[in-house]
């Protein structure tokens, strides 16, 4: 980056997963394989530009800081050779990159669905569309499913701090949370919220509820759930959608979530 004083725009993050993904993509880095003192290097160089430009960063940053720069300090020290061969010690980067994979997915996701949605909303912004909506229906935000991942990432930070039961080869699944979640709307009178926190709060695993987060993004996109909040910042809820039974109408919609989870 030039020194030059003119040169003072520095590109703002939501978090410190979103500035390791940007500088690992913009430069074609395997992320499987990242050069983490490099890496590190170029992420403290920004958390310094940032603070000499008065840019506000969450304890978030700092604390991702420190991780790099033990991650990197683990990668340098000699492993005593005896040591290794009773218990190997697995890449110090492992968990790391299972993180950026895990945000990217829910990112990437979140903004596909967002781009539809966007859509949809050009395409029914007609002023009469009034005219549809039935009298008695309570009138409710628009939520994006940016809101979404932000209450799952919630509920996972949550997670850390109480006793999640982790099931041994747990074969739960996407197409399995689909059929949960159907289930569940079947039982329930139908237009009825359901917290959304509270679903993924009431499974045994943190595998559970990234399938059942899928699930949602999967049954949204098919038009069965609808993603509904009352108030602004209030909690995000889904219910059904007005096209539910015809979304299931076939077993064909649950055999290809089936086929793109195989």
């Amino acid at each position: 980056m030039s020194s030059s004083p003119l040169n003072v725009r520095l590109e703002q993050y939501e978090g410190p997963l979103d500035l390791l993904l940007d500088l690992i993509r913009k430069q074609q880095i395997d992320i499987y394989d990242i050069p983490i003192a490099s890496i590190t290097a170029q992420y403290l160089e920004y958390v310094e530009r940032a603070a000499a430009l008065d840019m506000e960063l969450s304890s978030e940053f700092i604390f991702m800081a420190a991780t790099l720069i033990h991650i990197k300090s683990r990668m340098l020290l000699p492993r005593d050779p005896e040591l290794e061969k009773i218990e190997p010690e697995g890449d110090p980067r492992r968990e790391l990159v299972e993180r950026l994979l895990e945000h990217e997915r829910f990112k990437n996701a979140a903004e596909m669905l967002q781009q539809k949605r966007l859509i949809e909303e050009n395409v029914w912004s007609n002023p009469q569309i009034q005219q549809f909506l039935s009298g008695d229906e309570e009138p409710e935000l628009a939520v994006t499913l940016f809101d979404l991942v932000k209450t799952f990432e919630q509920v996972l930070e949550r997670a850390k701090s109480r006793p999640v039961f982790q099931v041994n080869h747990e074969d739960v699944s996407v197409p399995d949370m689909v059929l949960y979640l159907r289930s569940l709307i079947l039982s329930k009178p139908r237009g009825e919220k359901i917290p959304a926190a509270e679903l993924f709060e009431a499974q045994r695993s943190r595998r559970a509820m990234i399938c059942l987060f899928l699930a949602i993004l999967e049954m949204v996109r098919m038009q069965a759930l609808v993603l509904v909040q009352k108030d602004a910042f209030g909690e995000i809820a889904v219910r059904a959608h007005k096209r539910f039974d015809e979304a299931f109408a076939s077993d064909e919609a649950v055999t290809n979530i089936e086929k793109d989870y195989q």
